[in-house]
């Protein structure tokens, strides 16, 4: 199959862009042929994976480890890719989490495709070549064309953290935990032009701690999702799972809209529960943000600090009581925070602009006399 793709890919670079139509069909035409004589070869059904955050790299796993089989009935013939980003201080072009583990575990270089986007010619060209009987999607981040979903015959599944059609769109497990839900789960729905919209082939529920965070629910989900994927491939890839899906009802749809940089600021005029889910939910990226007033106790000068609030909790024994509404205490290794509605929270870990988490202890400790307020 090596041999065959290479000859392909060959003709989608490199073919001269004066050729004739007809050469170049009859060139793609041969490219075809060979592949199609190579597939039939081999047992194993070609799937490529599409994939970008470490997140993705759970459910990639998985599928090394299910093709190295050996009653393995399909191959990872491809993965698809962020392109490569600028990192860190030295603005290092960096891989995707996605294509560092697939090098990582020895898949070759070649057949590690990073399109800026999913209908980019030179890459479709390329995707044809493969012949993918199927295609498979987790966090992928890039919207697939009409174009790219007819190429799998199987068509392409995607792998998403939410019980659909609920919480549809790019930040299902934030929204949830944002909006305090007690269950939520994992889903794989086949891929259409609609946002999340396709019929469902199975989906799994799980319960929801109080207290867990984004990053913690998303390995959890796609673990569980890998699992269910695994599972579910012979059906899917015998066609069986496309009859048993089940359409998703639209009016029951919610949306995950993606999360935008402000709205990590967070405000304590809202009940406890509120912020702290908030802060749950935004945990990993964005983060959550807290404007503060630092008082002097000696000569009162006041000074505005902005607090990265990493940890919370929601303050179950009442607000401690101190001589203004607005000022912040300190009980058994929190920040005591007075919020809307004569609630309160606990704030665990903090964070200030160029440095490190610290517990909410040492922050206190290091305030020696002077007060903090909220604003």
């Amino acid at each position: 199959m090596n041999s065959s793709l290479m000859l392909r890919r060959f003709f989608c670079f490199n073919a001269p862009a004066s050729a004739s139509a007809s050469a170049s069909a009859s060139a793609s035409a041969s490219a075809s042929a060979s592949v199609s004589a190579a597939s039939s070869s081999s047992k194993k059904k070609p799937l490529v994976f599409l994939g970008s955050p470490q997140v993705s790299t759970t459910v990639l796993d998985a599928l090394f480890n299910a093709s190295s089989a050996p009653n393995s009935i399909f191959e990872i013939a491809a993965i698809v890719t962020q392109p490569p980003a600028r990192k860190g201080r030295g603005k290092t072009l960096t891989p995707s989490l996605v294509a560092q583990y697939a090098i990582d575990r020895g898949f070759p270089s070649d057949l590690i495709f990073t399109p800026e986007r999913a209908g980019e010619d030179t890459f479709l060209c390329s995707l044809r070549a493969l012949q993918p009987e199927l295609c498979i999607t987790a966090a992928y981040g890039n919207i697939l064309p009409t174009k790219f979903l007819n190429i799998p015959p199987m068509g392409t599944v995607n792998i998403h953290p939410s019980l659909l059609p609920l919480y549809r769109g790019a930040a299902p497990v934030q929204r949830a935990l944002q909006d305090g839900v007690k269950e939520t789960g994992i889903s794989l729905a086949f891929t259409v032009r609609a946002l999340d919209a396709g019929p469902v082939i199975v989906h799994e529920r799980v319960d929801v701690d109080d207290e867990i965070k984004a990053p913690d629910l998303l390995d959890l989900l796609f673990s569980q999702g890998s699992k269910l994927l695994i599972h579910e491939l012979p059906s899917i890839l015998d066609g069986s799972a496309r009859a048993k899906a089940q359409p998703q009802d639209d009016s029951k749809a919610t949306l995950a809209p993606k999360i935008a940089p402000e709205e990590s600021w967070i405000s304590f005029d809202e009940e406890a529960s509120v912020v702290h889910n908030k802060v749950r939910a935004f945990a990993g990226w964005p983060g959550t943000r807290a404007k503060l007033m630092l008082v002097d106790g000696k000569d009162g000068n006041q000074n505005v600090i902005e607090l990265k609030i990493i940890t919370t909790r929601v303050c179950r024994h009442g607000i401690i009581q101190s001589n203004e509404m607005d000022e912040i205490t300190f009980f058994k290794g929190s920040l005591v925070i007075p919020c809307w509605n004569s609630t309160a929270l606990e704030v665990l870990e903090v964070q200030l602009p160029g440095k490190k988490v610290v517990s909410a202890a040492a922050f206190w400790n290091g305030l020696r006399d002077k007060k903090l307020k909220k604003l």
